[in-house]
């Protein structure tokens, strides 16, 4: 009887889960290259912003955008195909994004249109120094930030009946691995926007007068 009910019992690590890890590092590494190729002339530093815009952009276009498609034509949960199985691995781990929830599909259509146009905006804004660099750039910040805290603080205020930290694998690596970068981030580029602007206040500041 233990035999057989361990028998029933699905592996944690099964072949989806290490495509879908290999999909995320595929699109990290597309990133990389286009930040590269597109981004010879910018710093060191805004390369590795490019690198996390570009991945940034990807993500949302094509994860996330086929997410809304198929939430909004039935639901994960009930779809075939590479990408839904992708999504139903990160089900798992949060239930949500297997029904269709409002809420979820809600963040993700503005989270696929607007931070995704957003990033390839503000990646150009960069390659060819735009003076509006650092509006876009506050901006992608804070919609990146206020949609992670709209996914998790409605579930948090009712017990999070939806969330599995069972085990490392949904816990650490989907929940908040997968979903800090997406705090942490935007946290230091707002960080850096605030720093240029402070530096492009003092310098255009009449000399000895003191910043309030």
């Amino acid at each position: 009887m233990a035999a057989a009910q361990q028998e029933d019992v699905a592996p944690l690590v099964s072949a989806v889960t290490v495509y879908s890890l290999a999909a995320c590092a595929a699109q990290l590494a597309l990133g990389y290259v286009l930040a590269q190729r597109l981004g010879k002339r910018c710093s060191g530093t805004d390369r590795w912003l490019l690198v996390w815009l570009f991945y940034d952009a990807i993500v949302h276009f094509t994860l996330e955008g086929p997410f809304v498609y198929l939430s909004l034509v039935g639901t994960v949960a009930t779809s075939e195909g590479a990408l839904a199985s992708l999504w139903k691995e990160y089900g798992k781990a949060d239930e949500r994004w297997l029904h269709s929830d409002p809420t979820i599909v809600s963040l993700e259509i503005l989270t696929v249109v607007v931070d995704g146009l957003l990033a390839v905006v503000l990646a150009y804004a960069i390659i060819k120094d735009k003076y509006y660099r650092h509006f876009i750039q506050i901006t992608l910040c804070v919609c990146e930030l206020y949609g992670g805290w709209m996914t998790f603080c409605p579930d948090w205020l009712i017990g999070s009946p939806n969330l599995n930290t069972s085990n490392f694998l949904y816990m650490w690596v989907y929940l908040v691995f997968f979903n800090g970068i997406w705090v942490v981030v935007p946290a230091l580029l707002l960080w850096q926007s605030w720093v240029e602007l402070q530096k492009l206040h003092v310098g255009r500041r009449p000399a000895g007068k003191k910043s309030r």
